[in-house]
């Protein structure tokens, strides 16, 4: 076992030692979060990042106020959603865990993880169950972590970083299995996603969203870098995968190159596959389809359905039945250039005159995608799907000399700016947008059942919104822009939301008196 190195002040430990008692994550905290806890990467298994908090309002929403930052220290940005249990936040980057107190944000504990060859782009968080904390190492190791005092419990290998893998996600736990998957798109690997046992580290199964590297006529690729979602009632665990291999050449890899760039039902029990969809048949610009998988029940055009949503990379929102995959709507949210339209499965139907040639092609949008990482949020209320997007243009160019092994080309921004846009689920129609800067901002969205949107723009600043029409109703400077998504809790009676900026995060409260 590697070492571990450890910061841990007695007088932290002291003062936290009533809420460091019982951490306890259970399966119903999991399927049904108290007001207290944010037990996974959406919150709830849903993804849908609606928190039923009604403590902060559109009425005293400009009364918020910064209770406490809690700084890194470290060179790595935030791109982690906190996990909460029992008053104790905890927050990642690349090689690194705190636990938080919740109210005032001092620290309990720091665990570091030893020097490693992994790729450091960023990291989302850690899951929980038990009394257990799952970190994902950028060298794809899974560490199992005592959450009282971040001591290892055990250490597995999910995936041999020699050969080009690595990961960044937050692990999905649902009842005995810890969800996990991999990053490694520069390499011509196979995307998997792997189910280990909380208890002992060992594997329980491996779905392959592609075949083994060097099956003939076979591609690589598939990640599956994002957290996915689950419906408890069908037992049905959702997740998207990532672009095949070669990146921009796809002469090599001719056909649609399932399971990439798709979504995907599983079951968690066995990792055996129920149905797929593919936003992006033979992609060939990088667009993965890892966007969250949002889970809602609610009529369609008249009829109850059990739906998913992804406002996908490639440009489109989509609208499917949950239970078999089969399209109700497919649809832009902004500028799409590099289809011909969509077929009748609902899929869209890949222009051959766009994909990457050595003159170069101008594509709408660009590869870092309509939208991307960030998470959106629905807010039952209104209807609205509501994401950060980033309508965009690159120039993609591809010629033989290139190759077929990795990404097999170039691509080069043009233009492209953030827009926080709110969709209408029936139709697709964009009911309001505000702008926020040129390049785009990196925040993700959260909803509130008293009709406020929390999310961030490219100057730094965190906003309120009034979810029904996209006013403006508060913001607040952070410094720099955020690159994670907002959550929110209660604890003592009083609300928070925790946002960050750089590598501090932040927390929002309404002053005693105005509550």
């Amino acid at each position: 076992m590697k070492k571990l190195f450890l910061t841990l002040t007695a007088a932290a430990l002291t003062a936290a030692a009533p809420m460091m008692m019982a951490q306890q994550l259970t399966q119903e905290m999991l399927s049904n979060p108290p007001a207290d806890t944010w037990p996974g990467y959406h919150g709830d298994y849903s993804g849908q990042r609606h928190t039923p908090l009604k403590q902060i309002t559109q009425d005293n929403v400009d009364k918020l106020a910064l209770q406490w930052a809690f700084q890194t220290n470290q060179t790595n940005t935030i791109k982690c959603t906190p996990l909460l249990v029992n008053g104790v936040l905890y927050i990642t980057v690349p090689d690194n865990v705190w636990a938080v107190d919740a109210r005032s944000g001092h620290m309990l504990w720091h665990y570091t993880y030893p020097p490693n060859k992994g790729f450091h782009i960023g990291h989302r968080g850690v899951a929980m169950w038990g009394d257990w904390l799952y970190y994902l190492t950028p060298d794809a190791h899974l560490i199992c972590l005592n959450s009282k005092d971040g001591s290892v419990r055990w250490n597995v290998v999910v995936a041999d970083s020699q050969k080009g893998y690595w990961s960044t996600m937050f692990p999905m736990v649902i009842r005995n299995h810890v969800i996990v998957g991999v990053s490694g798109d520069f390499d011509n690997l196979t995307g998997f996603l792997k189910s280990i046992d909380p208890e002992t580290g060992k594997t329980q199964w491996r779905w392959d969203s592609t075949p083994p590297a060097g099956t003939p006529n076979a591609t690589t690729g598939g990640m599956t870098w994002m957290t996915g979602t689950y419906d408890p009632n069908l037992n049905m665990l959702y997740w998207g995968t990532g672009n095949p291999t070669p990146v921009l050449n796809g002469k090599v890899r001719p056909g649609d190159n399932p399971h990439t760039c798709s979504i995907v039902a599983l079951n968690p029990d066995t990792g055996k596959m129920i149905w797929s969809f593919q936003p992006s048949p033979h992609d060939t610009h990088d667009w993965d389809a890892v966007e969250i998988p949002v889970l809602v029940d609610a009529d369609f055009h008249g009829s109850p359905r059990k739906m998913l949503m992804q406002t996908s990379r490639n440009g489109y929102f989509f609208v499917l039945d949950r239970t078999n995959g089969k399209s109700l709507l497919t649809v832009p949210f902004g500028p799409v250039n590099w289809s011909k339209g969509v077929d009748a499965e609902g899929r869209p139907i890949p222009n051959p005159d766009k994909e990457p040639a050595r003159d170069g092609r101008l594509i709408a949008p660009d590869e870092g995608g309509l939208t991307n990482y960030r998470s959106p949020s629905f807010d039952p209320k209104t209807g609205l799907f509501i994401v950060d997007a980033h309508p965009s243009y690159g120039i993609y160019f591809f010629k033989p000399e290139d190759g077929a092994f990795g990404w097999a080309g170039a691509d080069y921004g043009v233009w492209g700016k953030g827009v926080l846009e709110a969709i209408d689920y029936q139709t697709g129609k964009i009911r309001w947008s505000h702008e926020l800067g040129p390049n785009g901002s990196g925040a993700g969205v959260l909803t509130t059942e008293t009709g406020v949107t929390f999310s961030g723009d490219a100057q730094g600043n965190v906003i309120a919104f009034r979810t029904e029409d996209g006013k403006t109703m508060w913001h607040a400077g952070e410094g720099s822009s955020m690159q994670s998504s907002p959550i929110s809790y209660e604890l003592d009676g009083r609300q928070y939301v925790v946002t960050s900026a750089g590598g501090v995060m932040f927390a929002w409260a309404l002053p005693e008196s105005v509550k």
